[in-house]
């Protein structure tokens, strides 16, 4: 690959804008960054969540990354801080067996959900007018918190085949997904019936690989996963595969897509973000900065940048220009 001025940024593929070289750098957290999450643009602007083993999970100005505040209370690290459509309220889950629901605006701690082990990933219901909360992680169980009557009882589903990784909520509010720590493929859970309906297989298609990371694009048009040495692309609502790259040179950690410029981004083992034409394969270009593996990459909202969290504990923001 060739060398890039960084002062002129490197063209993303045909009709793109460019990827800026000299990301905005994000300090604030002391140890990895383990997951982020962008909110919708809403009428305050957008939101990047982030979690981090130091568990000081952080609330940020989407788009210049300006610090807004820090979600106090953990005693474990934070596998997973999340934002409802709105971003008025916010979920966290814990290496201290909890989950909590936060006011997104004073920081204030509106609801704690104690669990039997690791807390590792939390999603909201989608929608502005969605109250459910759905949990996972080393207890093997999946639960549904009503958050209009977080008194009551979760629903509750399991034991799942391993510790899960990954929960995620199909388009319509009306099925599960979950990827495991270990065991491969995806889980699609219809929760009327409470059986698994679908097993997504991924890898070299012999289901021999873990997923990594799932994500819904912002458009809500397609999922992306990582499975260590795969990013695969489906459509979100009938699960139906895309597109699926093979990728050798480092192992994959998280990828995700942006339709309207037809580029994924990927991070993973090597310390780089990589970024690849989503209709050839071809590798765009990589940015380098970051000194530690590369746990997590997004892109934002609007399709301008995409922000990336590593093991060197920094959050970058990889400006891209507007569509």
């Amino acid at each position: 690959m060739e060398e890039h001025d960084k002062e002129e940024g490197v063209e993303a593929g045909v009709g793109q804008a460019k990827w800026n070289q000299s990301p905005l750098v994000c300090h604030g957290h002391s140890r990895p960054i383990v997951g982020l999450h962008f909110s919708p643009v809403t009428p305050d602007g957008v939101f990047l969540a982030s979690a981090s083993k130091d568990g000081q999970p952080q609330l940020r100005q989407g788009e210049t990354g300006d610090w807004i505040g820090t979600f106090q209370g953990h005693k474990g690290a934070v596998w997973s801080c999340v934002l409802n459509d709105s971003a008025f309220v916010a979920a966290t889950g814990s290496a201290d067996f909890s989950a909590r629901v936060w006011n997104a605006v004073t920081g204030d701690v509106v609801h704690e959900f104690p669990h039997k082990h690791i807390v590792r990933t939390t999603a909201f219901e989608r929608g502005l007018t969605a109250t459910r909360l759905m949990t996972g992680g080393a207890e093997k169980t999946v639960r549904l918190y009503d958050l209009e009557k977080p008194e009551a009882e979760p629903f509750t589903f399991g034991p799942a085949p391993d510790s899960i990784r990954k929960c995620m909520w199909s388009l319509d509010n009306r099925r599960v997904l979950l990827s495991y720590l270990d065991t491969p493929g995806i889980d699609v859970i219809d929760l009327s019936s409470q059986t698994v309906v679908k097993r997504l297989l991924h890898g070299d298609g012999d289901g021999s690989s873990a997923v990594l990371d799932m994500v819904h694009t912002p458009c809500g048009r397609f999922m992306v996963t990582a499975e260590a040495h795969a990013v695969t692309i489906r459509h979100a609502d009938s699960l139906e595969v895309v597109q699926r790259f093979s990728i050798d040179d480092y192992e994959v950690e998280s990828a995700d897509y942006c339709p309207e410029r037809n580029v994924f981004v990927a991070g993973g083992s090597d310390m780089w973000t990589h970024m690849y034409d989503a209709g050839s394969g071809a590798l765009l270009d990589h940015g380098r900065g970051h000194h530690g593996p590369v746990h997590c990459v997004r892109f934002s909202p609007k399709g301008d940048a995409f922000v990336s969290g590593s093991e060197d504990g920094t959050i970058r923001i990889w400006n891209m220009g507007s569509l």
